[in-house]
């Protein structure tokens, strides 16, 4: 019964996704709540993960176990097939087992006439493995599991990265945290994960930056609820100190939430005269506060205001050269963080990305303004893809002749023509020293300074 109901869960949530193009963000939580053991819990999380890193190689193996494409009506029982296959292909459990769970799956959706059918795509896949994954390894774009647009964009942009980036980019991501220095020091919180038997490493280039042997919930996290630690990965912590915040300035996190760079800002630099936060979502917007107010950020002294609208929109509410620094995280493709979100390989379309460059355009051109002269803009993306990073930047600096480029004073990631690069599983390939725990997502950070 455990694993039935985990696959039925699991298949839910695919369905969602491969049917109504929800993201697993929103419907893959809720799902999980409805199970009671933390053991279909993970079950049904690491078959809705697995299917959505390797979709595109399992619905190669099973376009040709099939004599014709299943109909996009049947999208249910396409689901429970890649599960299935998922769990043939990637997954220790028995193949008896398998193939039981998954026809039963089947009946009990009301279709009993595909019984037989989910019976013998799944024997077949079962007699004909080396076959079938020979078959997959003939295509490159099927080989890693990626849509043939993105791993072109990968290749054209990223050469001979192309192969580490994609293996890390269908691998399981680290947990990383963040101490909150303001309450307790790295080797402090340290001790506390060991008292609770949990393991991590350290990470040299973040001052609070720390990676769990093994992900744990946060609620298992010791000290979470009392604003100890943050969970953000690596590549997210090295935003906010490229800002270079001090005392008594006037800061803008013009896409803030759910808070993570805007409470690291804090956390660097209490003093702050005022952060002003927008988001133009209003339940956003209340995670965010209830993230500052969990850190015990909301009493320093810094205003605080928190501001729901569309941050396009930034120059009818605030004046000129108001802000001293401006943080822009821009809305991207998120291609940096598949490993975190593989459901974005299947969501995300080519066409999305004209109109994703053309909106942080529009982002750069209204939040410029409203720097002061002398002060810093940070535009940050979680994407490896140069014509939202560095392309974006150098068609900036053409059209404004008072804004130019500082580069980071940092040694991890990629130094490129305007800023820096991180690229998930690839720093080592250009001669840096990469530990383990420090291997991040892709993130793309730019400095800009407007000339006095």
């Amino acid at each position: 019964m455990r694993a039935r109901t985990a696959r039925t869960q699991a298949v839910a949530v695919l369905t969602a996704v491969l049917g109504r193009h929800k993201s697993l963000a929103d419907v893959l939580a809720p799902a999980l709540a409805a199970i009671d053991d933390p053991r279909e819990k993970s079950l049904a999380q690491e078959l809705v993960y697995g299917v959505m890193r390797w979709l595109q190689r399992l619905q190669s193996i099973l376009d040709q176990l099939v004599d014709k494409p299943i109909k996009p009506k049947d999208v249910e029982l396409r689901a429970q097939l890649l599960t299935g296959l998922y769990q043939v292909f990637y997954t220790r459990i028995p193949a008896h087992a398998v193939v039981s769970a998954t026809v039963d799956l089947v009946r009990q959706a009301g279709r009993s006439w595909a019984a037989g059918f989910a019976n013998g795509v799944l024997r077949g896949a079962l007699r004909n493995k080396d076959a079938l994954q020979r078959q997959a390894n003939q295509v490159p774009w099927v080989r890693v599991s990626h849509p043939e647009w993105l791993l072109q964009a990968i290749s054209q942009d990223w050469p001979d990265c192309t192969e580490a980036m994609t293996a890390a980019n269908n691998a399981r991501a680290p947990m990383c945290l963040r101490v909150n220095l303001l309450r307790a020091s790295v080797d402090e919180y340290g001790r506390l994960l060991q008292q609770h038997g949990i393991g991590y490493r350290r990470v040299v280039s973040q001052p609070g930056g720390l990676v769990l042997d093994r992900p744990v919930e946060s609620a298992g996290l010791p000290g979470y609820r009392e604003g100890l630690v943050s969970i953000q990965d690596n590549a997210a912590q090295r935003a906010a100190p490229l800002l270079d915040v001090h005392a008594s300035m006037q800061v803008l996190d013009a896409c803030a939430a759910p808070g993570g760079k805007s409470a690291h800002l804090l956390e660097l630099c209490p003093q702050l005269e005022r952060l002003v936060m927008i988001d133009h979502s209003a339940a956003r917007m209340k995670t965010l506060q209830q993230n500052l107010r969990r850190l015990g950020l909301m009493d320093l002294g810094c205003r605080l205001e928190f501001v729901v609208m569309d941050a396009l929109h930034s120059q009818a509410r605030f004046n000129a050269a108001s802000f001293d620094r401006i943080l822009l995280d821009a809305p991207c493709s998120a291609t940096g963080v598949i490993r975190r979100h593989p459901d974005i390989k299947f969501l995300r379309r080519q066409a999305d990305i004209a109109k994703l460059a053309a909106t942080q355009q529009a982002l750069l051109e209204q939040l410029w303004p409203l720097l002061k002269p002398g002060g810093r803009l940070l535009y940050t993306t979680c994407s490896v893809l140069k014509q939202e990073n560095d392309c974006q930047i150098e068609e900036f600096l053409v059209r404004h002749t008072d804004a130019q480029s500082i580069e980071p004073d940092v040694d991890w990631g990629i130094a490129t023509s305007h800023g820096r690069q991180c690229l998930p599983g690839v720093q080592s390939a250009y001669g840096l020293q990469a530990e383990a725990d420090e291997q991040v997502d892709g993130f793309y950070y730019a400095c800009l300074q407007r000339r006095i």
